[in-house]
């Protein structure tokens, strides 16, 4: 994928991302709201032929109002339709319905997402109090699935790695008795009572990865196992998980820690085999970030400095939290100059005071990330979404605003 294509395939995300939030916190009275999943291979006159025996059917609902709601919603839906000759690629996704809007008031609310970053499945209708986004939600989801394993012969942890996200699932504490034997006990009997405890122990091990990931094999995309040696050389060596994990090992890796920090561990230490996931394309842009904070001055950061930077075309790469929702306002000061703030997206526009102590006026107000983009595109600035599933990135959205810039130059702004 092309770096072109790679920020056409984020920023669509992003705003999908957007529209499922929004749908989300839309709530109906009664089952009227309607979601409509239209596949690519679906004839369009087969979806309306659905919508309108829909209609009819819905003439049998007691409830006046929810027979109404329902009724209009896929009216709406059907004069969408209209406009398409056959469904975009990947398939559309049609949602409509009276949604409360406080006060027992509703606002009638029709939307159309085409052409989802994954093909629809199957044609699905669907009609309940909230709008069905978790198929959506599904296709949005970080792709790379590894599994992980970390164990020294007194525990072990066992977890996903999901794209950006390290998962701890199942954890196991060993009955392996220590070197030094008890009295009584022949050194011989002893040992070979401990190694038996090692064996179950490893077994037990491969069972709870066994259990999670060979439901999920054909999707897996490799195993990661960690800890000192000789434990993971010898479970590995040992052939104790199931045949097709085994062939998916990626490597075994020195992890100091078996708990669940030791899969955080595992996944650094492993950066080299996990080169093209992506966690690690994040961790290295804000690892250069901080390096630029703190021993260069190659860095930018919040709002206000980081428009200027890509004004000037100094910003390479433009750094955005994916959990920013964030809308840009500009102000008309009377002097003729412009003055921008920062705003929830959820919250109306506040009055602003220019910094002559006049009253501004509102030019306009835009989702900070398009203003920003916006501008990177007409300055050839690449753009980069930077996930909070890791410290770093946690840190760029709670510390620098959500929005931070690697310079090509320092500008001293």
């Amino acid at each position: 994928m092309s770096q072109q294509e790679g920020e056409e395939s984020d920023r669509k995300k992003y705003e999908f991302r957007k529209v499922i939030e929004e749908l989300d916190d839309y709530e109906g009275s009664g089952t009227q709201l309607v979601t409509i999943y239209v596949p690519e291979d679906r004839r369009i006159s087969d979806v309306v032929a659905h919508v309108t025996q829909e209609h009819s059917e819905a003439s049998n609902i007691k409830s006046k109002q929810t027979r109404t709601n329902v009724q209009d919603a896929l009216t709406s839906i059907k004069d969408r339709l209209r406009y398409y000759d056959n469904p975009p690629e990947n398939g559309m996704v049609l949602f409509s319905g009276a949604v409360n809007s406080g006060g027992g008031q509703t606002d009638m609310v029709t939307k159309v997402l085409e052409s989802p970053p994954q093909s629809v499945e199957s044609f699905r209708y669907h009609c309940d109090s909230a709008f069905l986004t978790e198929p959506l939600e599904h296709m949005l989801a970080d792709k790379g699935l590894y599994g992980l394993i970390v164990l020294d012969r007194r525990e072990a942890n066992v977890g996903w790695l999901r794209g950006k996200r390290v998962e701890p699932v199942k954890s196991a504490s060993s009955l392996v008795p220590g070197k030094q034997r008890k009295g009584g006990q022949s050194a011989q009997r002893f040992a070979r009572l401990r190694l038996e405890a090692i064996d179950n122990f490893y077994q037990e091990v491969a069972e709870m990865a066994n259990d999670l990931f060979v439901p999920e094999r054909h999707d897996l995309q490799g195993v990661l196992v960690g800890g000192p040696s000789p434990t993971k050389d010898e479970f590995l060596d040992g052939d104790y998980l199931h045949h097709e994990l085994q062939d998916k090992v990626l490597g075994k890796f020195d992890v100091a820690y078996t708990d669940e920090s030791g899969l955080y561990d595992l996944v650094d230490s492993a950066e080299d085999v996990l080169a093209d996931a992506e966690i690690m394309e994040d961790k290295e842009l804000m690892q250069d970030f901080f390096k630029q904070l703190h021993d260069g001055n190659k860095a930018t950061y919040g709002f206000e400095p980081t428009r200027e930077n890509l004004i000037m075309g100094s910003v390479e790469t433009l750094l955005i939290s994916e959990d920013l929702r964030k809308d840009a306002v500009v102000y008309d000061c009377p002097d003729g100059t412009e003055e921008y703030e920062l705003v929830d997206a959820r919250k109306n526009t506040p009055t602003h005071t220019c910094e002559d102590g006049t009253e501004a006026e509102v030019q306009k107000r835009e989702d900070a990330i398009e203003f920003l983009m916006n501008i990177a595109d007409q300055r050839g600035t690449e753009t980069k979404f930077i996930s909070t599933d890791f410290e770093k990135g946690d840190q760029l959205y709670n510390a620098f605003g959500g929005i931070a810039g690697l310079l090509r130059y320092s500008t001293g702004v």
